[in-house]
């Protein structure tokens, strides 16, 4: 399934699981009892707003936006961090995730259960009247199917583990942490550090971060911008940018809503423009 960027690149498409109705009723089946096991115990990491019940972007948004301005009212300086992951549902490593699995006390016959669910998965690829040969899957969790989002929550749910004294906040594999500090070069020396630790973590993971699409913005006072530390990542410079799209909301570093009030104004207007030229083609008909 085609998903952004050019339609010529294979690496923008995603592959989607064609499931069977009793296949959805089993996973269904499944799926509502990991949920209740998870949530009895409380094992879900609770700053992950995706894919969960009572949890949504709203929420996700009004926290993020809420510790911005309690820092800002502090005099504190925040940094965020926008990490870019890149296909990370189709970059899960089944033998990492059946020992987390685990690890958390989903074990015996349901353990085997799920060691079959992901074993012996296989794809192909079709363009126009052209079908590839059938290929293994040796990683990844099904999309389309589900349990693959919550089997992500559950692959990804110890990064908190990685850098315990910062705040991630995850929409399933949209990662963003926050750092507050009372100078902006402390602040961003923590930045590098836990930039550093969870880059580790990925690598341990076999997930793959994307520096070039990862950025950070700085939120409250700041010092000369001439002065300003850089934030890098194996001697690569991490993106500066004072406004970023953060779960389809574009947030500045002044949080005066510009950018986001023009975005909304514009799409509005497409739409309006659109509107009106399909109701005088109607009129024009009639």
């Amino acid at each position: 399934m085609y998903k952004k960027g050019e339609k010529n690149c294979p690496g923008n498409y995603r592959p989607i699981s064609l499931l069977s109705i009793f296949d959805k009723l089993l996973q269904k089946l499944m799926y509502n009892r990991i949920s209740k096991f998870l949530e009895q115990h409380n094992i879900l990491y609770r700053h992950q707003f995706g894919f969960r019940k009572c949890h949504s972007t709203s929420m996700a948004l009004i926290e993020m936006v809420d510790n911005v301005y309690a820092n800002t009212d502090s005099k504190n300086v925040t940094v965020g961090m926008h990490l870019d992951l890149q296909k990370a549902f189709d970059t899960v490593d089944h033998k990492i995730l059946l020992r987390k699995l685990e690890m958390y006390g989903i074990r015996g016959l349901v353990l085997d259960w799920f060691r079959d669910y992901l074993t012996n998965r296989r794809q192909f690829v079709t363009i126009a009247d052209n079908h590839s040969e059938l290929g293994n899957i040796t990683c990844g969790v099904p999309q389309g199917s589900v349990l693959g989002p919550l089997l992500f929550l559950l692959y990804v749910n110890d990064i908190q583990n990685s850098a315990p004294d910062i705040s991630i906040k995850l929409f399933a594999d949209d990662t963003n942490i926050f750092i507050c500090g009372k100078s902006l070069e402390q602040t961003m020396e923590k930045a590098n550090s836990s930039l550093l630790a969870l880059s580790g973590w990925f690598s341990a993971n076999k997930l793959s971060l994307s520096i070039e699409k990862t950025a950070y913005s700085i939120f409250g006072k700041q010092e000369d911008s001439s002065q300003e530390p850089k934030i890098q990542l194996f001697n690569t410079d991490i993106k500066h940018v004072d406004c970023c799209k953060y779960l389809g909301v574009f947030v500045d570093s002044n949080l005066n809503w510009k950018d986001h009030t023009d975005y909304i104004y514009k799409k509005l207007s497409n739409s309006l423009v659109y509107f009106i030229s399909y109701e005088i083609k109607l009129a024009q008909m009639y």
